[in-house]
């Protein structure tokens, strides 16, 4: 063999070498550009541990799964933080009144100031809330069976969010005309960042019924403000959020009610729990409220999880 032909097979070789590790896993006809990045990171990083896990063993890869397992050794999950000086009960301008762990009896003030809002009747019942988007991936339709839920159930109910179709904006618009009437009830379609900050503030329990969520900031705003999250048991929700009753976490840490299966009964089992405590245990739902607000989800262990990360990639 010459040198040229030598030098000509090095370099298809190495065209292939690389081209198999661009290959796409489903069609080897086509690049990704996603594989390839993660093949040659040095560590490839999701949102929350629970996240990577689903994308790696549980079907949310989107066709990547395998490269993810093959590379296992360099992949993790780092959960979101908050900005805790945005979302600060103790400073928050949006609100009626600022409030912390030590005065929680404030919160009640931004509870009067959204029911006078939303022109809600001011009666015993616990709020409970949805803020988000109006996308499938949150699970519309447990949002909407939620709300009727709630309202057979001695709750009020208030939404705050819009579709990025038009098909699902009229539907909730129109569940909105159907609801108009009720004192318990109020449809937000929109978005406002103070009213966002108020519904946080002043209710008592926010529904996640996510499809799935790589991380969710909606449960970790709401427990800075003490309000109980009832979630799906999916991606950084499960991360984040310990069920009352379920959970093996010791008593101070457990901080919500959580459901596995997106259908209505599963969504029924966690708020027929949540709105029973609301009324029968109330010294056990201000704990859940408590563990929630003393919990620290701002970026400080974010942020040296991925200092840990630069060292390690460093070291290596």
């Amino acid at each position: 063999m010459d040198n040229l032909t030598h030098q000509k097979n090095i370099r298809e070789g190495t065209y292939f070498f690389h081209y198999d590790r661009l290959r796409d896993n489903a069609n080897a006809f086509a690049i990704n550009l996603m594989k390839g990045g993660i093949v040659y990171s040095n560590f490839v990083t999701t949102v929350s541990p629970r996240h990577a896990w689903e994308a790696k063993d549980a079907g949310q890869g989107h066709g990547l799964e395998h490269t993810l397992y093959v590379h296992q050794n360099k992949y993790g999950g780092v959960l979101n933080g908050l900005d805790y000086e945005m979302f600060n009960p103790e400073t928050d301008g949006h609100i009626a009144a600022r409030f912390n762990a030590d005065t929680i009896e404030r919160k009640y003030e931004n509870k009067r100031a959204l029911r006078n809002r939303f022109w809600l009747a001011d009666n015993e019942k616990p709020v409970v809330a949805f803020v988000g988007r109006l996308d499938a991936q949150k699970g519309l339709d447990l949002v909407r069976h939620s709300i009727f839920y709630a309202l057979n159930n001695r709750a009020q109910f208030v939404l705050l969010g819009s579709a990025p179709d038009q098909t699902t904006n009229n539907h909730f618009w129109g569940l909105k005309h159907h609801l108009n009437n009720s004192p318990d009830c109020h449809l937000e379609i929109g978005y406002n960042l103070e009213l966002a900050h108020l519904i946080y503030a002043g209710a008592d329990l926010m529904i996640v019924p996510s499809r799935y969520e790589p991380c969710g900031l909606t449960q970790l705003i709401s427990m800075r403000y003490g309000t109980v999250p009832v979630v799906r048991a999916v991606g950084g929700l499960a991360d984040t959020v310990f069920d009352k009753d379920f959970s093996d976490r010791p008593l101070h840490e457990r901080n919500g009610y959580v459901f596995h299966h997106a259908d209505h009964a599963g969504i029924e089992s966690a708020l027929h729990r949540a709105i029973g405590c609301y009324y029968h245990f109330p010294e056990h739902f201000r704990i859940l409220m408590l563990n929630g607000m003393r919990w620290d989800y701002s970026w400080r262990h974010p942020g040296q999880h991925y200092l840990n990360i630069y060292d390690y990639i460093r070291d290596r």
